[in-house]
């Protein structure tokens, strides 16, 4: 037996039997050992246990008996005529349509663990939108084309003329085609979003020109789910995306403005704005997230209110909402340290005649402030209170109710 052993092992043919027979042998073990977890809510534990073992002492000896059979070693004995017999069984319909399904489940299971391995990194970059993106929907497509391939194959095995069948579901899928063009425009948009990744899972969206926003949690051929900031998730048909507004492609920007009164000193305005900009940008908190020197665009409008004064922020996509706030709150309270008064609301009312001006206006500065509260040169404006929250905050429309 071992001369047998050492003339047929040299043989690659030998070696790619044993290898498609070690892999039926696995597919049938996973597919055995599925049917005892299904029924093993209905078992007595002690017997599962049973089972599980003479599954796995059944299919041990079921490989080596195929193994002796494919390197052909006769003198083995029962072993050689066991391989020979299950490898006649494998052959007819059932062992093939059985065998197929094991296959096909651990196709299933292949895909299903190496998308699960696919962890893109933590850093938000075009590359991890990508890969987000794609791994949905590459996995759901391999695993549709497992189900009808294997389908396909197992009804072949059963001696069904799998070409007539496929030639008839080609002219239903004419028929039904007509009559759900809505259902082919939504996977055509859908492949053009994803070949030309005009935006991915993780990115911030604006649909149809403000009608629905929100962070893309999903995209396939068919559909893009939306997560709009007060948790409600939007269920959008492709086929119905006319436009799309990225909020976090490739960079950002902080539209950072701030509005003093006619009052003011504008030049000193224009100086703290430059102050509280350069801060922080030369912050080490923050100073990772820009992509360039702040610009001082200057005054920008003279509103009925007061005058508007802008600066623009390059920074790193979806980090525009976290900058902005702290630029809102940095920006305060050094206006309040310069003695920049920032307007509050004026309205002129007129009852016949004569006007009547009403005109809101702050307390003096130098009334005394309550007990335990710091005044405004008392703020640090350099650290902030609380955390700091990287979350975006609401598109335009995006909270309004109807």
């Amino acid at each position: 037996m071992w001369e047998e052993f050492q003339i047929q092992i040299v043989k690659p043919v030998v070696w790619l039997k044993l290898g498609l027979d070690i892999l039926v042998a696995y597919a049938l073990y996973r597919f055995g050992r599925l049917l005892l977890r299904t029924l093993e809510p209905h078992i007595d534990h002690r017997l599962m246990t049973a089972l599980k073992w003479i599954w796995t002492a059944v299919v041990i000896v079921s490989l080596l008996a195929v193994a002796t059979h494919a390197i052909y070693m006769p003198s083995a004995g029962f072993l050689f005529d066991l391989g020979q017999d299950i490898f006649n069984g494998l052959r007819n319909s059932s062992g093939q349509a059985i065998v197929i399904i094991a296959l096909a489940l651990i196709a299933w299971n292949l895909v299903g663990s190496i998308s699960r391995r696919i962890i893109p990194d933590d850093d938000f970059t075009r590359r991890t939108v990508r890969i987000q993106t794609l791994k949905g929907v590459v996995e759901s497509t391999l695993k549709v084309t497992i189900v009808v391939v294997g389908l396909i194959e197992g009804l072949q095995a059963l001696g069904v003329n799998a070409t007539g069948l496929l030639a008839g579901v080609s002219v239903l899928g004419i028929a039904v085609g007509f009559g759900a063009q809505n259902l082919v425009k939504d996977v055509f948009n859908g492949f053009f979003i994803l070949l030309e990744d005009q935006y991915g899972v993780g990115d911030v969206i604006t649909v149809n020109t403000g009608q629905l926003s929100g962070n893309v949690e999903r995209v396939n051929l068919r559909v893009t789910a939306l997560r709009a900031l007060d948790g409600t998730v939007h269920i959008v048909p492709n086929g119905q995306i006319n436009t799309v507004s990225v909020s976090s492609k490739d960079w950002s920007r902080v539209v950072a403005e701030v509005d003093v009164t006619y009052n003011a000193n504008i030049n000193s305005a224009l100086k703290v704005l430059e102050g509280v900009s350069q801060e922080i940008y030369q912050d080490a908190e923050w100073q990772h997230f820009f992509l360039d020197e702040p610009e001082i665009q200057g005054v920008t409008q003279l509103a009925p209110d007061g005058v508007t004064l802008r600066a623009l922020f390059k920074v790193q996509p979806k980090s525009q909402y976290a900058i902005g706030r702290e630029f809102n709150r940095r920006i305060k309270i050094a206006m309040d340290q310069a003695g920049i008064e920032i307007p509050s609301p004026q309205r002129n009312l007129s009852f016949g005649t004569s006007p009547l001006e009403i005109k809101l206006v702050r307390e003096p500065a130098q009334a005394a402030a309550p007990a335990g509260a710091a005044g405004p040169d008392q703020q640090d404006r350099l650290h902030s209170p609380v955390k700091s929250s990287l979350s975006r905050a609401p598109e335009e429309g995006e909270l309004n109710s109807d």
